[in-house]
């Protein structure tokens, strides 16, 4: 420890996540652990335009930044695509903030907190239940330390619902974060219970039916959310 008196402006890359059958080592996500040790800023983008943007950020930063990708997102030939990691990257050098949530949908009815692959997953289901006349709003978080707590209490003030998705597990991680960052502020502003979209705490499966029974697909997410619909 060194009372600030030196700075760590090293940024460290990881590539995280499941979905190709590829058993518990190499399927985990573990934001959380690492944000759950102070010192440390941990960034997990979800768009080409973010990942430039974030990862600029956390180079010219002077602290220790852990920046995990999903390798949903990245475009690897084994995995199946999502159509909405596509995007434009500008070819110059921006930077976008680090602790900087981005509101990825409006809505009014219930908010969704998420990053990474979940928010596509998060936006595909929240432009079905449109159809349905339930407008969800999606929050990407982007980093995890720093946290944007100020744009998840104003989302959830606003719609009065919460539903945490979260590729990481449910214990002692971001889900349970969120849910107390909410009832400390003020748990009335919950029209009722929030619900949790984790992995549970479980080596994630190889065989792919378990597999997909532990990660937070758009079944599971738009169940939560009906749930706190009712």
């Amino acid at each position: 420890e060194s009372g600030g008196n030196v700075s760590v402006p090293m940024v460290i890359t990881t590539a995280v996540g499941g979905g190709y059958s590829d058993g518990a080592q190499h399927s985990q996500c573990l934001w959380g652990t690492f944000a759950h040790l102070p010192g440390m800023k941990v960034v997990v983008p979800s768009s080409p335009a973010d990942a430039k943007g974030l990862i600029i950020s956390a180079i010219r930063d002077d602290n220790p930044v852990v920046y995990m990708f999903h390798k949903g997102i990245m475009g690897l030939p084994w995995m199946t695509k999502s159509t909405r990691a596509l995007g434009v990257v500008p070819e110059e050098a921006y930077t976008i903030p680090l602790g900087k949530a981005a509101i990825a949908r409006a809505g009014t009815d219930v908010t969704v907190v998420t990053l990474s692959l979940s928010v596509h997953h998060s936006l595909d289901v929240a432009d079905e239940l449109a159809k349905e006349g339930i407008e969800v709003e999606v929050i990407d978080l982007r980093s995890l330390v720093p946290l944007d707590t100020e744009t998840v209490l104003e989302s959830v003030a606003k719609t009065g619902r919460l539903v945490v998705v979260d590729e990481d597990y449910q214990s002692f991680g971001l889900s349970g974060e969120i849910a107390a960052i909410v009832a400390e502020k003020d748990p009335r502003i919950l029209r009722s219970a929030m619900r949790r979209v984790c992995v549970p705490d479980t080596p994630i499966p190889y065989a792919r039916s378990l597999e997909q029974a532990t990660l937070p697909t758009p079944t599971r997410i738009a169940a939560a959310i009906m749930d706190v619909m009712a």
